[in-house]
Order: C-alpha cells, then structure tokens, then sequence
C-alpha cells in the first residue's frame, strides 16, 4: 500500500481523532509522503517520532498498535497476564493519555497493569518492573528530544530495554497488525493506579549508593529542564544534606520547555538559567537533568567559570571515586565488572582495568549494559556502567541510566574533593595526569525525511566497501557490526575475525597510535552520528589531535 492509500485510510475512519484529522485535511503532497511512507520504527531508544498524524508519527494510534504486538510478545510468556505490566511517562504532550491508552489496550487483552499516579523517571520504571515482579514495563517518553517529539519504550521482566533479538519479536509482532483502527482500548478494569508506595522502595535503594557519609554547606543549584527529576532529585539530595536550590521556572511539568532553550543537557544553552542563578547564591555545581531524568549534565565552578562537563567525563570522575574509595576499604569485588560502549570514552574502562576489575564494551544502548548486569548475576558483581550520552548506573537495581543515582553520587565527590581543597575540575585532571589525556567529541549530521535516509545508507556503503586513508594516521583495524566483522590490515594482508555483538549499522576504525572514529546512524532521529576519541600527550595536544580528526573525517563525509 503506498503513502496515499495509507493516507486515505486515515481520511476515511470515521473515527478519527479531531486535531489529527484537521491535521491530515490540510498536509501537502510532501507531507503526507513523510508521515505516511514508512511506518514509525524501534531503535537504540525505543519507538520514537515527531507528534503527528500518519503511520510515520507518534499518535493513539501507533501506540494502540505498538501496545497490542508489545502485549502479544508477552502474553506468550508464563503467568504473563498476572504479572502483569508497569507504566510510567514524562511530561510531554499527550504523555499522560498516551499511558492511558496504553493501559487501557493492555487491560482489554486481560493484562493487570500498574500505571504510575503522574509522572516519573525511567529508573523508577526499570526499578518498578522487578519491583513488582511484572512481566514488562512501558515508558512514555522522547527522553532529551525537542518538544515537538514523543516515544515509547520497551522492558522485560528485568527492567531492561529489550535488546535486539527480542525487539525484532515484538517488531514481528507491531508487523502482523493491519488495522490501526481496529484495536479495542474499552476496558479499564485491571488499571491499579500506583505512586508512593514503590517511590518509597526505590529512593530507600538510591540512597544505599553512598560511599563515604561527607557533610558539606556547598550550595548545588538543580534543574529538571520541566521534567521527571522533580520528582525526586531534589528531595533525595536534600536527605542526604546538601543544600540545593532549584530554578523553580524549570520545576513545572510543562510540555512545551518554556522556560528553557533546551530539554537536552548535552546542549551547554540548557544550562543558561541555572547558572545564572548559581552566580546568584554562590553554589559551586550545577545539576540538569533530561525530562525523563535518566540523563545528567553538570557544570563545576573552577578558576571563577562554571565548566560543563560531558558524559566520559563525570563517568571518568565517579569510576575513579567509587574505586579509589573501595580500595581504601579493601572492598573491590573479586570478580567485579565495568561496562561501556563502543562510542564511549576509553578512560574508564583502563580506570576499571588498573583496578583489576572486568570490563565488557556493547553497542550502543543501555539496553546492552542492562543485559550484560542481567549475565553477570550471581557469578560477578555490578560496579559501575556508562555510555558517553550523559548516562550511567552506579547500582543496577535499575536496568537502565538512572540520573538520581548520578546526582547523588557527583554531590557527594564534589563535597569530598571540597573537603581536600579541590573541585571536581582539579580531580579531572588529577586522572588525566595518572591515566593518559583522553579527549573525545562528536558530530550530529542532520539528514530529514526520505532522501536523508538514502543519504545516510550511501555514506554507510561508501565506508563501508571502500578504503580510507586519512592523512591523520594509519588505520590499521575497522569494526563493521553489520557484518560482524573486524578487518585488522597487517602489513600487506587483511585478517578478519568475528565480532561477538548483536548486528547494527556501526562501524568504528582504529589509528595506530590508539584514535579513533566511529560512523552510526542514529535509531531514533534523522541523523548520522560520528563520535571521535583521541589520547594526548596534554590537554592542548588531545584537543587538537581530535580537532584534526573530526575535520578530516566530517571533510569526506560532506564529500559524499
């Protein structure tokens, strides 16, 4: 069925929800091409679109259809419809009657479900699918995309991010459903609304993460950006005895971000509020959140300017603190393991390594990492996990990131390193000085709609099939994980070897001298990313080094 039959189908449901309908009546030629071509797919984060009409959008409708192949793939399992499904959203438009579709689609097919009273954080949704003991769980949310987006993702019983052999299940599934219209969503009998209760077990987890019990009067300013960390972070934080003081214009639950210029504490703008309200009463950090608050950025007062950091390096500062600390203590885990991806920075993985632990590196997605703590269980034990998108998990009774974990853990190292006369800067490169300056960036190439898509599958083939020469080193291995393949070039041969990682369109190539890039279209936007990680000999020359990489590679893929 092409785009205009799809389209008519729409037009012609009689049924059809009014502001989608007033939408359809008026798109373009084009417009109806984008939203009713493909059909709105999983990636890394779930499902996950801009809010719209078509098959292509996020509506009732695509949730309905994603929640009826979703409730199929589990109703396979033992005493499924008993278990039952937790679900939780974030601020967003339509967050809220989004999770009450789902509800109520899932209770038709005879489901219990638990629905959070309003809105929470992902952890606290990973958390409450094993706290529960539900066969699954939901969270309604587009994480730190623009306003305009909305999303919906998936966990097991574990309350992790199904990885991709079971998606493509639940896919197969979602594929199986011709009709959009057809999926009753009439029974709300088996909702149980559930709110405090599980909040209680969850913070009393959150605050065992603790190492060392440090008083401080250092004032912390804290933002959610609107959304989930309101919640929580600051009450969480205040328990434990730090003072934090809230941008209350961010405290609200308000869909449209208004109060920001950014959702996204990757982007230095989302800070623009907090820290001048930081200038303002003296505080020393600054905490941000995403909407739904499984993300955390931080900028650190040093010299008399607030830095911000980036997710490699607050992973690099809490590794290193927790495993500094446990070794004072002599509690290293005999068999205890780091986990990262392939996109991530190098330097905690050998922070892990100096310190004897295992090390695993996933894909992208912290589904991985969430099924690797999963494997691990008891035969080793869970340190510390982290990908280089500003998240990470300190204790894995959650299965996903988990930003309350982080803020806590980071207030707690910035009034330890207060107490010694050094900030969180200073002890930065205090690790750098001990491991190596490691410097990493990334590039978001924005590529919409149709002929983006074909755009990133030829520059995907282009390095794919050919080979690269830059003239900033030799490249002596390339990882394609599409093909599972690695190709090592030794001296004048190629030796190839299998790849032990689920397939996805990734290739990373290797220098000589240990850089590296990484070319990944993203799963969730209309973009292809490139991530580049370099070790220096100092923090100018690592900059540099990954200033002349990134132009290198960013100048033949514009060639493309």
């Amino acid at each position: 069925m092409n785009y205009l039959d799809k389209a008519n189908k729409w037009k012609n449901f009689s049924e059809l929800d009014s502001k989608l309908r007033e939408e359809l009546e008026g798109m373009t030629d084009d417009e109806l091409k984008e939203a009713f071509t493909d059909d709105l797919a999983f990636g890394t984060g779930g499902l996950r679109g801009i809010l719209g009409v078509g098959t292509n959008r996020m509506n009732y409708y695509v949730v309905r259809k994603a929640t009826l192949g979703f409730g199929r793939y589990l109703a396979k399992k033992e005493n499924a419809l008993e278990k039952g499904v937790v679900i939780a959203h974030d601020n967003r438009f339509y967050s809220r009657e989004f999770a009450l579709d789902t509800a109520k689609v899932l209770s038709t097919m005879g489901f219990k479900v638990y629905l959070f009273e309003a809105l929470r954080p992902t952890p606290e949704l990973s958390f409450g699918v094993r706290h529960l003991n539900a066969i699954g769980g939901i969270m309604i949310t587009a994480s730190h995309n623009p306003k305009e987006y909305n999303g919906y993702k998936i966990y097991d019983e574990n309350g992790c991010q199904l990885v991709p052999h079971l998606a493509d299940q639940v896919i197969d599934e979602i594929n199986a459903i011709d009709d959009y219209f057809a999926i009753p969503a009439n029974d709300d009998s088996r909702i149980q609304i559930i709110g405090k209760e599980v909040d209680e077990e969850y913070i009393k987890l959150v605050n065992t993460i603790r190492i060392n019990d440090v008083k401080s009067d250092m004032k912390i300013v804290y933002t959610p950006l609107h959304g989930c960390g309101q919640v929580f972070v600051p009450e969480v934080l205040r328990a434990n005895g730090f003072d934090v003081i809230t941008v209350d214009e961010q405290m609200t639950c308000d869909p449209a971000f208004s109060g920001v210029k950014t959702s996204n504490p990757e982007n230095a703008q989302a800070f623009d509020e907090a820290i001048e309200l930081a200038k303002s009463v003296g505080a020393k950090l600054v905490l941000a959140t995403d909407p739904d608050t499984d993300r955390l950025g931080m900028g650190i007062l040093h010299n008399g300017e607030y830095v911000l950091l980036n997710g490699n390096q607050s992973a690099s500062i809490i590794v290193d603190y927790i495993l500094t600390e446990l070794d004072k203590k002599n509690a290293i885990p005999q068999n205890g393991w780091v986990f990262s991806t392939n996109v991530s920075s190098d330097l905690p993985v050998r922070i892990a390594e100096h310190y004897g632990l295992n090390t695993y590196i996933s894909l992208t997605g912290f589904k991985f990492i969430g099924d690797q703590a999963k494997r691990i269980e008891g035969n080793g034990t869970y340190v510390f996990g982290f990908e280089e998108s500003y998240g990470c998990l300190i204790k894995d009774f959650v299965r996903d990131k988990d930003a309350v974990q982080a803020c806590l853990m980071i207030a707690e190292i910035a009034a330890y390193n207060e107490s010694l006369g050094m900030d969180l800067i200073d002890r930065l490169n205090d690790i750098y000085e001990r491991y190596g300056f490691y410097y990493e960036s990334q590039s978001n190439i924005q590529m919409p709609g149709l002929s983006g898509k074909d755009k990133i599958a030829s520059i995907m083939n282009y390095f794919r099939t050919t080979e690269i020469e830059l003239k900033f080193g030799e490249i002596v291995s390339k990882e394609d994980n599409k093909l599972q393949l690695r190709y090592d070039y030794e001296e004048n041969k190629v030796v190839t070897s299998k790849i032990n990682l689920p397939v996805s369109n990734v290739m990373k190539f290797y220098f000589k001298d240990g850089s590296w890039f990484v070319l990944r279209p993203s799963g969730t936007e209309p973009k292809l990313k490139v991530y580049y990680g370099v070790v220096g000999t100092s923090e100018e020359n690592a900059k540099a080094k990954n200033a002349k990489l990134c132009d290198e590679v960013l100048k033949l893929v514009n060639s493309l």
